[in-house]
This record gives C-alpha cells, sequence and structure tokens, in this order.
C-alpha cells in the first residue's frame, strides 16, 4: 500500500481527493502550508506527493525544489492554469509528471500508478531497528523479540512517524495533523486512542509508559533505548 502525502490548502478538494485515494487502496497524509512539507517529508517517508502550485506558506515550486534537493520522492504537481509556462518551470524544479485541474479522479490515480511503476525499482529498502523491535516500512511488518506484531495501517503510520523522530518529543497537534489530516480541536480522542493501542500491542507498560511516553503538555515521545 503507498504512501501518498496530498499538499492542497483548498479543503474540500483536499477532502474528496484524499477519500477518492484512500477508496482506492493508498494511505493519505494532508497538508496545507507549503512551510510544513519538508519536514513532513523527512518524518513520514511517503511513497509519494502530490503538490498544488498555489499554497500559503511557500508556493509549490519552491517545495518541489527544496524536497528534490534533499529526496528522491516521487511528486506530481497540481496546476490550475494549465499554462505551459507553470509546467515547465515544474518539471525544471524536479516534479516528475503535473495534471492540470480540475483533474479526472481516474486520471489522478492512473497517473500516481505510472510514477510508482516507474520508481519502484529505485526505491530503498527502509528498516528501523531499536533492540528487539524492528519496523520494515518496505513491507509494513513489525517485529518485536522476532514475533511479528500485527497492526492496522494507521497504527502502522503513526509508530513510523514516532519511532523515526526517535528520541524528538512530537507536539500532540503535529501528529495530530499527520495521522488525521486535520488541526487538532483539542477532543478529538483518535490518536490517544491509537497511542494506547500500540502500547498495548508492543508491550509497553499502560499506566506508566516507557516506550511511548506522553510529555504532559507537549506531546509524543519514542523511547530508542527502551526495546531490550
Amino acid at each position: 500500500m503507498a504512501h501518498i502525502l496530498l499538499v492542497e490548502d483548498d479543503l474540500v478538494l483536499q477532502q474528496l481527493t484524499k477519500e477518492y485515494l484512500i477508496h482506492n487502496g493508498f494511505t493519505v497524509s494532508v497538508l496545507g502550508n507549503g512551510s510544513e512539507v519538508l519536514s513532513s517529508v523527512q518524518s513520514l517517508q511517503p511513497d509519494l506527493m502530490i503538490l498544488d502550485v498555489m499554497l500559503p506558506g511557500k508556493d509549490g515550486f519552491s517545495v518541489c525544489r527544496e524536497v528534490r534537493d534533499k529526496h528522491s520522492l516521487p511528486i506530481l504537481m497540481l496546476t490550475a492554469k494549465g499554462e505551459d509556462f507553470d509546467q515547465v518551470v515544474g518539471l525544471e524544479f524536479g516534479a516528475d509528471d503535473y495534471v492540470v485541474k480540475p483533474v479526472e479522479p481516474r486520471v489522478l490515480v492512473a497517473r500516481i500508478n505510472a510514477i510508482l511503476r516507474r520508481h519502484k525499482p529505485h526505491r530503498q529498502h527502509e528498516e528501523l531497528v531499536f533492540g528487539q523491535l524492528k519496523i520494515d516500512k518496505t513491507s509494513r511488518l513489525v517485529f518485536l523479540n522476532q514475533e511479528e506484531i500485527t497492526l492496522t495501517s494507521h497504527e502502522f503510520e503513526l509508530l513510523w512517524l514516532l519511532a523515526s523522530n526517535a528520541g524528538e518529543v512530537l507536539n500532540r497537534d503535529y501528529v495530530h495533523q499527520q495521522m488525521i489530516g486535520r488541526e487538532y480541536d483539542g477532543l478529538d480522542r483518535t490518536v490517544d486512542v491509537r497511542i494506547s493501542r500500540l502500547r498495548k500491542k508492543l508491550l509497553d507498560n499502560t499506566d506508566k509508559p516507557y516506550r511511548i511516553k506522553t510529555v504532559w503538555g507537549q506531546g509524543y515521545l519514542f523511547v530508542s533505548d527502551a526495546w531490550g
């Protein structure tokens, strides 16, 4: 299951596109601000990014160039103008392909699959190991004490986000945005529930967690040396 990072500030289009992609078997994370893209790419390690040209914070061209300088991540750009200039600039900045909005959803999925097929032979095997914990992003398998741990897709994405930032306290709002795709409203307990389930499956102490800690008033901390 490929992980798509969708960068689109139109919330209606963002939600519709996300739902369609999920329906077609993709895992989707969303952002609405160009200034947050590079850090999200580094933490989430998506398989492909769909990048709108017109964004708050940083425009899509600047984001594309910034990401391409550091990552080989495939980039599919969205432009509403349909002008040759936009398309040429996007490709020169490192985009793999572009589509003009409004785009037929089936066409978007076809373009995504075509890009992923081209890049599949070049994708690196991604794995994180902490003591007896092994997280394989390529196969999406997790092993603890040499036993496979069954996680849902959402649980795996949350674990990968935390583990790829081991030793760093991740802000609760940031985690919520990455996992749920919208700002934390102070009431939604979805991330808390997933954290609790992860702790149980990964044999953490649910009363006094020492592997995936909650740092009160700050966020969540994956402890790299707590896996025996």
